[in-house]
């Protein structure tokens, strides 16, 4: 074959491997685009905003003047920001242990194979799924202080009557409560996943060599699971700190800020005072915070040798 000849073919071959791409490239998108026009127009647009109105002082209904750092700077001297800190870290420090250690324990105890276990496990992820608005205005019943369950129960067992979510020194444990029982199901779903994933192999050969229940869970299914450990720790303080539907279904607030959370703090100054540039300030402090959670967390995973 001449020279010309090839070079001919060459082309042609690249030409056709050039349609074959751009074919492939608009079948691609065809299918992402929408779902990136979505992202882009709910979730990248609002936040750039978000970030533009932190520098103004609009109430959502002016335009607001430019305000620069002003914004910010208020926020050391916020005392309910503070607040609202101190209740979401809190919150972090009592639900992302609790929700870890109960799930996994909790998921070993349904990974076995007794009669009715697909009905257990389901009563472990029905108050995951079922509406958090539901839920608070349920527990907002039960943990009433002058007609709630809890009281009653308290007063039929001759224990004195509890604040509950009226008292400013138990609202927040008892939401923490409220919201471990609500979302720890998930983790529950997750371990019981990664446990049965676990080679049989290994757990006969435990079994053989004599090792106990405690010796198996610690040498085999906690290093096994510790992936999706990691995985849950981020996941639980992305939703931790997401923390909003509860308080404004039952507490409000209150009283006297004592169930206040960031994302709670920001819903009020966009909405309920009028300060929405502010309130976006306040909002970006919690990305920020949150980023950096999450960065942390996978980095010393990384260093521990664990990849999620």
């Amino acid at each position: 074959m001449s020279s010309t000849a090839l070079s001919a073919s060459t082309a042609a071959h690249r030409r056709s491997k050039d349609r074959r791409r751009l074919g492939d490239n608009i079948a691609g998108w065809s299918f992402a685009g929408p779902a990136t026009l979505v992202i882009l127009g709910f979730s990248l647009v609002p936040m750039a905003w978000a970030l533009a109105l932190s520098f103004t002082d609009s109430d959502l209904m002016t335009p607001g003047r430019n305000v620069g750092l002003d914004n910010y700077r208020a926020l050391l001297e916020d005392p309910v920001f503070f607040q609202a800190l101190r209740n979401t870290g809190l919150l972090l420090v009592l639900y992302i242990p609790a929700s870890l250690v109960a799930g996994l324990l909790v998921a070993v105890l349904l990974n076995r194979k007794v009669r009715g276990i697909g009905f257990y496990r389901t009563c472990f992820l029905v108050p995951y799924i079922v509406s958090a608005t539901a839920t608070g205005l349920l527990m907002g019943f039960i943990f009433d202080r002058d007609f709630g369950l809890a009281n009653g129960l308290l007063a039929k067992l001759g224990l004195p009557i509890q604040g509950l979510l009226s008292s400013p020194s138990q609202a927040m444990f008892v939401l923490t409560l409220i919201f471990f029982w609500t979302r720890f199901g998930f983790s529950v779903v997750i371990y019981l996943a990664a446990i049965q994933e676990i080679s049989r192999e290994v757990m006969e050969a435990a079994s053989i060599d004599g090792a106990g229940w405690w010796t198996t869970f610690r040498h085999i299914i906690v290093p096994s699971v510790r992936p999706m450990t990691i995985f849950l720790a981020v996941w639980g303080v992305i939703d931790a700190l997401q923390f909003f539907d509860l308080v404004m279904t039952t507490t409000k607030g209150g009283p006297a800020n004592a169930t206040v959370t960031i994302v709670y703090y920001v819903w009020q100054l966009a909405f309920t005072y009028s300060t929405a540039g502010y309130g976006a300030a306040v909002a970006y402090v919690l990305f920020a915070g949150t980023l950096l959670l999450i960065v942390v967390g996978l980095l010393v995973a990384r260093r521990r040798g664990v990849t999620t």
